[in-house]
């Protein structure tokens, strides 16, 4: 297998190469990718070092079988062509092509088959919002179709990026020694606040990031009855997304029955001892796989319906590791 990855010095690129070595992922060749200021790096992986090569438009990618590219949406739109010409089939990280009707949009625990009909050799990996709580509405979805989803989401500052964990780690130091914070990757300081607005605002007044669970949800749930509404909120974590859920199902669903679907449902880890002060927690789980639910609990303000909250890493679970994921999917269906 020779495998590539596009915007290997970033911090989705550097998870993924963890994430192939921690997996015993199948790689007899590793090209990296990335612009002209990091083209040049080395890195380490099962010990021999490997350059990173600038990307260009030319043949580099010819007997690439898989491409894991996490370099934007721009990037990923000017170099597809370049990335597939030769077969390589592209796991995008991007936004770039999560909504296009022949680019399947996986999350393995959810809808893994549809990984194996790529028609343009480019498979989507969702927002980490959206695959963190798609893991975690399957096993109620099973038991019956969920008709609503309010989402308030609770998100790490490593979520946009390394630049923007450093600035939250400045602002406080900053703010240690009595000096104003530079604000600089965030619309607002964020050490000591919360921040309501992740990604552009859209017409409706929602985010982009906001819209994006609302679409997703559904092309990944195969299912256009389900509607979501979700605040985003950027917190002062470093890494690792929470989420408080709220789902309205078709029929009742108890508590006790969520609860035995949670335990039995594959990438979930149930946290859900309250009088013992047993929850998820970003602080405890950041740089874990799962995805971890507790608190969970009979919505007072709807029929049919329960509330629950969830924790995962979104660099792991919310992005290398979902796209490693979706190529183990694919080498296991073809045997």
């Amino acid at each position: 297998m020779h495998i590539a990855i596009v915007g290997a010095s970033g911090a989705v690129g550097q998870e993924l190469l963890r994430t192939l070595q921690q997996r015993d992922f199948p790689v007899d060749t590793l090209s990296l990718f990335g612009s002209s200021r990091s083209a040049g790096s080395q890195y380490s992986f099962r010990g021999n070092t490997v350059t990173v090569k600038e990307l260009r438009d030319n043949d580099d990618f010819r007997g690439v079988d898989i491409a894991f590219t996490s370099a934007g949406a721009g990037t990923s739109r000017a170099f597809a062509e370049t990335i597939t010409r030769h077969g390589a089939l592209m796991i995008d990280n991007s936004s770039a092509f999560r909504m296009d009707a022949d680019v399947p949009l996986v999350v393995p625990e959810v809808n893994g088959d549809d990984a194996l009909d790529a028609p343009r050799r480019i498979i989507g990996n969702p927002n980490c919002t959206t695959i963190q709580m798609v893991v975690a509405l399957k096993p109620i979805h099973d038991i019956s179709p969920i008709r609503r989803v309010h989402v308030a989401t609770y998100q790490a500052a490593s979520g946009a990026g390394q630049a923007a964990m450093d600035e939250l780690w400045a602002q406080y130091g900053a703010l240690s020694r009595g000096e104003q914070p530079k604000v600089e990757k965030f619309s607002a300081q964020l050490a000591g606040n919360v921040i309501p607005h992740i990604d552009v605002f859209t017409d409706n007044d929602y985010t982009k990031e906001e819209m994006k669970m609302f679409h997703e949800t559904r092309k990944i749930m195969h299912s256009d009855n389900i509607r979501v509404s979700a605040t985003c909120v950027r917190v002062p974590v470093m890494r690792a997304h929470s989420e408080a859920i709220w789902v309205e199902t078709e029929s009742p669903v108890s508590v006790q029955q969520a609860r035995e679907a949670f335990a039995a449902a594959p990438g979930i880890v149930l946290m859900d001892d309250p009088a013992a002060r047993v929850y998820p927690m970003p602080l405890d789980l950041a740089h874990h796989d799962p995805v971890y639910v507790g608190r969970l609990r009979a919505d007072l303000a709807c029929d049919n319906a329960l509330t629950f909250w969830t924790v995962s890493d979104q660099i792991r679970k919310g992005a290398a590791l979902n796209a490693v994921q979706i190529a183990e999917h694919i080498l296991q269906a073809k045997g």
